[in-house]
């Protein structure tokens, strides 16, 4: 059983904001978390150490100057995939051969996963209200469904048929008529039957072969066989997330998400054994945040080393261990109120209450992506079952920023009608504020039907 250099906090004596500020610096996703493989990439793809910024930067103006040649260029150099036009495009008869040969529990599975996913996101669902405040004037605020909707599916390191749940479902709960797909070209991502079969099954027909940057600014911009989109959802890497911020302006992207991450709150009612569980599932992501928040000793010590005993036997150990040692953290708090103090400024994707009553506790931290009560309630089940998205904002902003739902898929306006005596009613008021701002027109707009 090795040993794990995880980061070990006491507020009784560390310098602790110093400490939590560097912890959040780097959960940022404006940070510079991306793999030695990845700046050894950047270096063979461009010839300089370009920052992710100016990398994302350069490849989503090429790929909106030179559309499908800047796009296969970069699946070339990035994906190390040679790929032609047509092979960018999933055929629907490979779609529908993964669904065939799909284990029959599986799908079950995923319809069910399907209808408990609908059923949460239907129910919050934004409806049209109207209000007639006086006699003469109808004011109705409505939401309509965007057309088109871009889902980026990761496929690294792990398939994800997850993730076509988690955002597929709550577009088509929306309205949205039209869903594509893009993963990379590798055997996790738009090769990989679980991922395809999941799509299928969801009505889902158009699936691409591109990944990273170069897909997301392929879904702004339109490239090729791919029609622009109005909106981009769904986790990725650091390069993703900065080429979202990229396009945003030209469509609506969900977030610019960072790593993964969870903070644990536990008292001493709380088992070692599940809390480090939890941390080793978000630590497997890779990268992945883990932090446990405590204020027993006797659990926190427990907990670690339940850390070293589990992870050995986890098929992924190598990455989770690197994980928890670059953004793990223990910290031993003084008490509940300081341990929710602390909780609340890291404002973490994943918030679990491991105490014997985290109804008390949730309202204290209301700056949470997800909130999971209870010693049985793991964000494993956010992440898969439960109906709420697992897309979910990261690195703090969920102090302003939230969850993916239905109703990000949602367009609102307003709808506005007057009486030709409603409008002689308000005229006055409307006359007045125009003369303030000389604006002669709108008045002469109000006037003209006033004769």
């Amino acid at each position: 059983m090795s040993e794990i250099e995880i980061l070990r906090i006491d507020t009784r004596s560390d310098d602790v904001e110093s400490q939590l500020a560097a912890l959040r610096a780097k959960l940022s996703p404006q940070g510079d978390v991306v793999s030695e493989q990845g700046r050894q990439r950047t270096m063979e793809t461009f010839g300089e150490p370009l920052s992710p910024q100016q990398v994302v930067d350069r490849i989503c103006q090429d790929v909106r100057r030179d559309g499908v040649d800047g796009l296969l260029k970069y699946s070339r150099l990035l994906d190390k995939a040679e790929l032609t036009l047509e092979q960018l495009i999933v055929p629907l008869e490979t779609m529908e051969a993964a669904h065939q040969n799909a284990a029959p529990e599986f799908l079950a599975s995923i319809r069910k996963i399907r209808d408990d996913i609908l059923l949460f996101q239907q129910g919050i669902l934004h409806r049209a209200v109207s209000l007639s405040p006086r006699p003469g004037v109808q004011l109705t605020q409505r939401y309509t469904p965007i057309r088109r909707a871009g889902l980026c599916v990761p496929g690294g390191a792990a398939a994800y048929p997850s993730t076509v749940l988690m955002t597929a479902v709550p577009a088509q709960a929306a309205g949205v008529e039209e869903i594509c797909v893009v993963a990379p070209p590798t055997e996790f991502g738009a090769y990989n039957d679980d991922m395809l079969a999941v799509c299928w099954e969801l009505g889902i027909r158009e699936v691409y072969r591109m990944g990273g940057a170069q897909a997301v600014a392929a879904m702004a911009y339109g490239v090729g066989p791919v029609e622009s989109v109005d909106m981009i959802v769904g986790p990725g890497n650091l390069f993703v997330a900065l080429a979202k911020k990229h396009v945003f302006g030209q469509v609506n992207i969900d977030s610019i998400a960072g790593p993964s991450e969870v903070v644990v709150v536990a008292d001493d009612s709380a088992r070692p054994e599940f809390i480090a569980a939890d941390l080793l599932a978000q630590a497997e992501h890779a990268p992945g945040a883990s932090i446990l928040v405590c204020w027993s000793e006797k659990v926190l010590d427990a907990t670690y080393e339940q850390l070293k005993e589990q992870v050995s036997q986890l098929s992924r150990s190598s990455l989770t261990v690197q994980s928890l040692e670059a953004f793990g953290a223990l910290v031993l708090v003084r008490d509940e109120v300081e341990a929710c103090e602390i909780a609340e400024s890291l404002a973490p994707e994943h918030l679990h209450i491991a105490t014997q009553s985290p109804e008390q506790f949730v309202d204290r931290i209301p700056s949470a992506g997800a909130a999971f009560l209870g010693h049985y309630t793991p964000v494993a089940l956010g992440d898969y079952v439960a109906g709420p998205s697992h897309v979910l904002p990261t690195g703090g902003t969920a102090k302003w920023a939230s969850g993916l739902t239905a109703n990000d898929f949602l367009r609102t306006g307003s709808v506005i009608q007057y009486t030709a005596e409603a409008l002689r009613t308000d005229a006055e008021n409307v006359q007045r504020l125009a003369d303030k701002e000389g604006l002669g027109a709108h008045r002469h707009s109000i006037d003209i039907r006033l004769t």
